[in-house]
């Protein structure tokens, strides 16, 4: 019996979607990390591909994102909630709305806090989501602050370098 490909979904709740990513090209994939290489979904002025890890346990995925010259525009953290469907072969990676951009210069900027008060607000969250998203949050800063996020970025890079 043959396994199923792995399939990967993005879901949102803000805009409320789910995107097959079925154009992402699968470099490394084991139950704790999944490594892709892909290109914008839609037309951008400011990006155009990147390379993303998704840190499965951590409950974040790093994303090295290029503009269409190939130059780092900044490394983007998503929060994220991950489901494996073992009968379908597929992660659905559920953005938790918080992120963390991290800029060349070294620069750190969090958006999006206010998704999760809107999406609690609205119902399209319970208290438990939006406090796991804010202590993921919480848990990706420290990291960045103390100088750690170099493991994240080193491990994305030995993946780009050997694509």
């Amino acid at each position: 019996m043959t396994k199923n490909k792995l399939n990967l979904y993005r879901k949102r709740m803000i805009p409320e979607e789910i995107i097959h990513l079925k154009d992402d090209v699968i470099l490394h994939q084991d139950s704790s990390l999944i490594i892709t290489k892909w290109n914008s979904l839609k037309p951008r002025k400011d990006i155009s591909n990147g390379i993303s890890a998704y840190f499965i346990e951590d409950g974040f995925k790093v994303s090295k994102v290029f503009d269409k010259h190939q130059k780092l525009v900044y490394w983007y953290c998503d929060i994220i909630e991950t489901t494996y469907n073992p009968t379908e072969n597929s992660y659905s990676f559920l953005d938790l709305l918080a992120d963390v951009l991290v800029y060349p210069d070294g620069s750190v900027h969090v958006v999006d806090l206010e998704e999760i008060a809107d999406a609690l607000e609205s119902k399209y969250i319970d208290k438990s989501t939006a406090c796991k998203a804010l202590r993921l949050c919480s848990n990706l800063l420290d990291i960045i602050y103390s100088g750690k996020f170099k493991k994240y970025q080193n491990i994305v890079n030995k993946y780009e370098n050997n694509s």
